[in-house]
């Protein structure tokens, strides 16, 4: 068997994309939360930032795809291996170069060792990202929103649009209080139409995430990438 042969050369995958419609709203916990959520999956589990977003900016290339080898760096990538992802990754891009690296992300998962999955296992995919959006269309589409948080872009509702379900941060937690920013600038028909579940700090994984991604899990690999 030659070295080609032995790696994973997964061409379709089952998929979820993980989107935050603005910074710091911890869609790295949700990730987590999946993983531990269900432990007898072979997660391969990225994340998707821009070099101009407060990141330490590696060189002037425009994709930098590193595997993550340590559980107690402080990125986020160590925390998804120490939450019981398989392997993970850090893909770093610059402004508007996702097309030009998707090519290097496709690849990099393709050129997986054999080791990285299991017969006895399924494998998934998990990816952190807020513009995958425009290449493909995941398995599953979770958005977390935080109704406290202002920054919330045209862009963004086109985004929870295509969602499966809508993972609520922040004061939605409390149901009497006054109305949040978000609810004002979200149609209501989109949050009648979208399935949301309210997930307070240190909770698991709600469970009717855990429906939608058992379903997903049950279906064949169907994400060409």
């Amino acid at each position: 068997m030659t070295v080609d042969e032995r790696r994973l050369d997964t061409t379709f995958w089952r998929m979820i994309v993980v989107y935050g419609h603005t910074r710091n709203i911890d869609k790295t916990q949700l990730v987590c939360d999946v993983i531990q959520a269900f432990p007898k999956v072979n997660w391969i589990v990225g994340k998707i930032t821009l070099h101009d977003r407060g990141l330490s900016s590696p060189t002037e290339q425009s994709c930098v795809f590193e595997w993550e080898t340590h559980r107690d760096s402080a990125t986020d990538s160590a925390r998804y291996l120490a939450a019981g992802a398989t392997r993970s990754f850090w893909l770093r891009l610059k402004q508007d170069s996702l097309d030009a690296c998707m090519p290097i992300l496709s690849q990099a998962l393709r050129d997986l060792p054999a080791d990285a999955g299991s017969v006895t296992r399924k494998t998934a995919l998990i990816l952190e990202s807020n513009s995958l959006l425009q290449f493909l269309k995941p398995s599953l589409f979770f958005a977390v929103v935080d109704p406290d948080r202002e920054d919330f872009k045209d862009s963004a509702q086109t985004a929870l649009a295509k969602a499966n379900a809508l993972i609520l941060r922040g004061a939605a937690h409390d149901m009497d209080a006054p109305p949040s920013p978000l609810w004002m600038k979200v149609p209501a028909k989109l949050l009648q139409e979208r399935p949301s579940v309210l997930q307070k700090p240190g909770e698991p994984l709600p469970r009717p995430l855990e429906s939608l991604i058992h379903q997903m899990l049950d279906d064949a690999p169907s994400v060409e990438f």
